[in-house]
């Protein structure tokens, strides 16, 4: 079941008495947890009828004696454990009276109460008797990571949504710009479409001038003057980036070059070019890119790069290296080029 159909019952009001939502990828937990708690019940409901609690303030007792209430004057009652994963959750094990009362709750849970586990950053163990129970009695939605080439079309789709379009190369940028983070990418969205309006088409040129990426000081121009060994354009970068370091943090430049050079030396491994944007889960757009690269640094090279951006990262951290973060950008970049 997909948070999309979990959120369709909850609009046509059909409720399990019991969820655990759990999985590394926060964002579609998040979205589910806000609606029961904005949504599942009306303002006048919620003030007798809902209850809120914090993991790391509570424990599976506590949030289980809350459970077992009636509600008052209203058909259910919400109770809602955030950050359930911080929870002490208890034993599965049986008392010397051969009774688990975290299990007599799991096992028989009350039909007029929807209580719901947001446990986020991981997943919870499918050999407890606690998820077993959850699973028979209620609903557990696993919230996975996308892969990174999947993530283009997740922000297609988001902005269709809300109603607005986006170019393929400006979704493009943005995947490769801000990564797999749902969250992330769903906050810029949300300010971006602010500033465009309603069904119009957002553009690469919307993404430079509202979120943040320098036009021509960037980590993606970075890339590619690096791809054609242009020496004056990559120092203009480089001298940008330092002195802009909250904007161009160098950890995250140097994660950025490795990820594109590590596909680079993936797209010297590739025999059949036509599956390449597949390969390296690439849009397509951006396969140019990666095959100017690879004609400009050969196997050897790019295995070199590799290990340099791996050794710099290390410095930036202060392993071994005492210079600034400005100094080992131009320091690598030389040694990239030359």
């Amino acid at each position: 079941m997909t948070a999309a159909d979990i959120l369709k019952d909850f609009k046509n009001r059909k409720y399990k008495p019991l969820y655990l939502l759990h999985g590394e990828e926060p964002y579609y937990i998040d979205l589910i947890s806000d609606f029961v708690e904005h949504e599942l019940l009306s303002p006048a409901e919620r003030g007798f009828n809902q209850t809120v609690f914090y993991g790391k303030d509570t424990d599976i007792m506590t949030v289980l004696n809350a459970a077992k209430r009636y509600p008052m004057m209203a058909e259910y009652q919400v109770v809602l454990v955030k950050e359930a994963q911080e929870m002490k959750w208890g034993k599965d094990d049986e008392d010397k009276k051969g009774i688990n009362p975290i299990l007599a709750y799991l096992e028989n849970p009350l039909p007029s109460t929807v209580l719901v586990f947001c446990y986020k950053y991981g997943k919870f163990d499918k050999r407890k008797k606690t998820y077993k129970a959850i699973d028979k009695n209620g609903l557990v939605f696993e919230s996975s990571p996308l892969y990174d080439n999947k993530i283009p079309g997740w922000i297609e789709g988001f902005v269709g949504e809300k109603k607005y379009k986006i170019s393929q190369q400006a979704s493009a940028m943005l995947a490769e710009y801000l990564g797999n983070d749902l969250s992330k990418i769903a906050n810029e969205l949300e300010k971006l479409m602010l500033n465009v309006q309603q069904g119009q088409e957002i553009t690469l040129k919307h993404i430079q001038d509202n979120i943040g990426i320098s036009k021509e000081y960037n980590v993606f121009e970075l890339q590619a003057a690096l791809t054609r060994r242009d020496v004056l354009k990559t120092n203009q970068i480089i001298n940008y980036f330092e002195a802009n370091p909250k904007a161009n943090p160098v950890v995250l430049v140097f994660g950025n070059l490795n990820n594109f050079f590590s596909k680079v030396l993936t797209y010297h491994y590739i025999q059949d070019k036509s599956q390449a944007a597949k390969e390296l889960g690439v849009n397509p757009y951006f396969l140019k890119d990666y095959e100017q690269a690879a004609r400009t640094y050969n196997y050897a090279k790019t295995m070199q790069i590799i290990s340099l951006l791996r050794e710099y990262d290390l410095k930036s951290k202060g392993v071994e290296s005492t210079l600034g973060p400005g100094e080992l950008m131009k320091e690598l970049m030389f040694k990239i080029l030359h």
